[in-house]
């Protein structure tokens, strides 16, 4: 696996440096940058930062499954929490 030695200056990355660079591209983004990704240079899909998202960036915690069990539980016991939850 290759190391990028820098992120680009331009904001268009390809898939194969995003994969291989994951870590490094989340950091960037977490700092406010965003990225379009290419895909056989087209353009598949924009990366942005959370606070870039509006409206669509609202999260609502519906439950938090650690509460019941902080190692995972099973999907029959997250559906069962669920229901128990919002009935």
């Amino acid at each position: 696996m290759s190391k990028t030695k820098s992120i680009p200056k331009t904001n268009l990355v390809g898939l194969r440096e995003l994969r291989e660079n994951m870590d490094t591209f989340i950091s960037v983004v977490n700092k406010g940058r965003s990225f379009t990704v290419l895909r056989k240079s087209k353009p598949v899909f924009k990366i942005v930062p959370v606070e870039e998202w509006g409206d669509e960036g609202e999260w609502e915690t519906v439950i938090d499954f650690r509460e019941i069990d902080p190692g995972g539980i099973s999907v029959d016991d997250a559906l069962k929490a669920l229901k128990k939850a919002h009935g």
